[in-house]
């Protein structure tokens, strides 16, 4: 072999080495090496302005913990995209992701989650995400899907429960034109009608302003409570609307419309509105609270500044973490089926009282049963209620 030939093979063997250092070659999955999450945001599409915020929360999170030493010494690293609310691009980037070897996923909205559920499934990436449809919860349709925030359909129910206890049966549902919108229709439906009550359905196109024709039937049948699935800017529109209109009835925020976007933009039509929440707003005093709150205040922000969304998306990040944290523990390796076990393993887990105690099992994923109902008052969000478990 000559001396140049002997120096190539010599260069190419170094250079070998430094590539099986540089991609982990011969670890075991411990040490340095980073713990990759995907995630996709919506920052510009038709609910960005909730996920904007969540967005932050959950980003947030990783910094924070990150800086408090990750998991065992490894840190998490989180790669994002906006998707713009659009779920073939939501169904693009999860692919891109796997492809770079994440572990887990953080998603958004109810549309892609569920488009997604059956591919997170097959390549086995525990998921999580801002869409709280109750098929998600259950393991038979969606093994990999793990729900934080309460269900809609559940949410619904015990929204109608409120009413009835009120001596209300007759009820209406305005819902997004979407998955997201139509998810607890036929749950609550279901239960009002089992209790002698009736509930209309009325669908929320995108970018409708005036609701006068639905408020009209909505009058016509004598229609005692409102409930509104959608987010904060067309629910507020919709109570301006009804005051307007000069109509007389209890109108109920699920989730998304229980927020401080809601209360600003509904202004005086937003007094009296009840809201059911499954998390605790900031300045509840929830000891949970405070780490989001002091590493705010470090970065000059506040927990009252950045909204109850940031402390959604936070707390959801947060409860991935802790499964992954536990297959750490039991020294297993970072997989996703070791950290789907891991959380199916998790029972009454302490969020601070932002939540109720949060539990999942291998046949249950819906790991919150109960909600929270507040009403506006002088504008702000005021406390109702203790925490209500879903009948």
């Amino acid at each position: 072999m000559s001396k140049f030939v002997r120096r190539v093979v010599l260069l190419l063997m170094a250079l070998l080495a430094i590539s099986l250092v540089a991609c982990g070659g011969g670890d075991d999955g411990g040490g340095d090496e980073s713990i990759k999450v995907g995630a996709i945001f919506d920052l510009t599409g038709a609910t960005s302005d909730v996920g904007t915020p969540y967005s932050e929360g959950v980003k947030d999170f990783v910094a924070w913990y990150n800086d408090n030493g990750g998991v065992d010494g490894r840190s998490l690293e989180l790669v994002s995209a906006d998707y713009a609310y659009k779920v073939d691009q939501a169904e693009q980037l999860y692919t891109q992701y796997v492809n770079q070897g994440i572990v887990a996923f953080q998603g958004w909205g109810t549309g892609d989650t569920e488009a997604l559920r059956t591919r997170i499934a097959t390549d086995e990436i525990p998921f999580m995400s801002a869409s709280y449809s109750d098929v998600l919860g259950n393991p038979d349709e969606a093994p990999y899907n793990f729900l934080i925030g309460t269900g809609y359909a559940a949410q619904a129910i015990t929204a109608v429960q409120w009413g009835l206890d009120n001596g209300a049966s007759k009820f209406a549902i305005f819902h997004h034109d979407s998955p997201f919108g139509t998810s607890p229709v036929a749950g609550a439906t279901a239960f009002a009608e089992a209790n002698g009550a009736t509930m209309a359905e009325f669908p929320m196109p995108g970018g409708a302003t005036d609701f006068t024709a639905e408020l009209t039937q909505v009058q016509d049948a004598g229609i005692e409570y409102i409930l509104i699935q959608n987010v904060s800017s067309p629910a507020a529109t919709l109570v301006k609307n009804i005051k307007d209109f000069g109509l007389d009835v209890q109108v109920v925020c699920l989730n998304w419309c229980t927020d401080e976007l809601f209360a600003s933009l509904a202004g005086d039509a937003g007094e009296g509105v009840l809201g059911a929440s499954p998390f605790a707003f900031p300045g509840s005093g929830a000891a949970g609270l405070k780490e989001m709150d002091d590493y705010l205040q470090s970065k000059g922000s506040s927990l009252e500044e950045k909204g109850l969304r940031y402390v959604a998306g936070w707390l959801t990040m947060k409860v991935m973490t802790e499964g992954i944290e536990k297959v750490v523990a039991d020294g297993n390796e970072v997989t996703g089926p070791n950290i789907k076990a891991a959380l199916e393993s998790m029972s009454n887990i302490d969020t601070g009282n932002i939540t109720t105690p949060l539990s999942f099992s291998t046949t249950d994923h819906a790991s919150n049963k109960a909600v929270q109902f507040f009403q506006i008052e002088g504008g702000k969000w005021t406390a109702v209620s203790d925490l209500i478990t879903v009948p």
